[in-house]
Order: C-alpha cells, then sequence, then structure tokens
C-alpha cells in the first residue's frame, strides 16, 4: 500500500453496491479505491469525494464496484485493485499491507498479525488500525479474530463480520489453521465435522 495515484486523467467516481449485507458506497478513481462506506443509520461513513461522479449499473468490468459484486456473488476472492485511504498512520498502512496478505479462506489473529508487520505486542494497536479501516472488504479487517478465534471487533457489527468469514469458507474456523483457535470452547469445522459422523 505505498504511495498510490491514479491516472490523472481517471474521474473521482462513486457508486452504491447493494449486496446480502447491506447497500456500499465505493469511492474509487480507476484502479484505486479511496473509501468504501455502508449505507446504514449508525454506522459511520467516510463521506463521497467532492467532484465525485455517481456511476450506476452495469458497471465495467474490472472497476471497483464491479469487483466488489463479483465478491458478494462468489466469482471472486481476491481484488485487483489498489487502495490509497485520504488518511492513515505509517503503522495503520504497514498493518492493512500485512492484513491485505491474509488470504480468503483464512483468518488472522490480532497478535500475529501485530508480529508480521514487525510489531510484535501491539494486538490492541492492531485492532485500533481495524477500527480505523476505510476500505472494509478490500482491506479484510474482517480476517482478523481474536487470541482464541473469536469474533471480536467489527465497527459493520459482528454478524456482517461472521457472514463474511462464512462466505469466505472460513467460518467455523479450522483449528489446525496456522492463524486459527486453539481453546477448547471454540466453534470450529473440524470438530463440527467430528460431532456429525
Amino acid at each position: 500500500m505505498e504511495a498510490v495515484h491514479a491516472d490523472v486523467g481517471d474521474p473521482a467516481e462513486f457508486a452504491d453496491v447493494p449486496t446480502p449485507i447491506g447497500t456500499f458506497r465505493v469511492a474509487y478513481q480507476g484502479p484505486t479505491v479511496q473509501v468504501i462506506d455502508l449505507l446504514e443509520h449508525g454506522i459511520h461513513q467516510t463521506g463521497t469525494p467532492v467532484a465525485a461522479v455517481r456511476r450506476k449499473p452495469p458497471f465495467a468490468a474490472g472497476s471497483a464496484p464491479r469487483q466488489l459484486v463479483e465478491y458478494f456473488r462468489g466469482g471472486r476472492s481476491t481484488f485487483e485493485l489498489e487502495v490509497a485511504p485520504d488518511t492513515a498512520s505509517a503503522f495503520d498502512r504497514a498493518v492493512w499491507i500485512g492484513l491485505r496478505r491474509v488470504p480468503s479462506g483464512r483468518t488472522i489473529t490480532y497478535g500475529e498479525l501485530a508480529r508480521r508487520t514487525g510489531y510484535p505486542g501491539a494486538a490492541r494497536a492492531v485492532g485500533g488500525a481495524m477500527a480505523r479501516n476505510p476500505i472494509p472488504i478490500v482491506i479484510p479487517c474482517h480476517r482478523v479474530v481474536g487470541a482464541g478465534g473469536a469474533i471480536t471487533g467489527y465497527g459493520l457489527g459482528l454478524w456482517r463480520k461472521r457472514w463474511l468469514l462464512e462466505h469466505e469458507g472460513a467460518w467455523p474456523i479450522r483449528s489446525k489453521s496456522a492463524e486459527g483457535p486453539r481453546g477448547r470452547a471454540q466453534q470450529t469445522l473440524d470438530r463440527v465435522l467430528a460431532s456429525a459422523a
């Protein structure tokens, strides 16, 4: 997530994308996403750039809203987009870069993400970086779970976090995963399969 700038000729655009978990407003310029807001009363919204042009479906192939539609329809597991949030600290950017390396269908703990990004012991600060993420889904903060694999801390609602993990095939969390839970009380895929047998 180095400094990314859209082509000067690309207009600032935004589009509203209805999904099974709510309508998301995507603000983008060419292949670069600046904001993804959930349009729901009571949820903080970053806002749409002043001069942005509204785009309606059908969305252009490869565009940010089209990729979001494909993700929610199950036809895409990774995004071919750059991200350029308007404001972020060096710490937040480092954490978000590390987080974008966690593939769909996997999870990582706050502590492990802190360690992988060069900030061992900064699990709580990683939680703060997740809370400040203005580009959810593309910067997949829903893939970050508590130390025991618990579904915790998601500004868009814990039920949405669980929905996204289920959609990606990461829930119930596999207990043998490198980033998965270790506690006995955690519901995991291998335990569910064992009890069904």
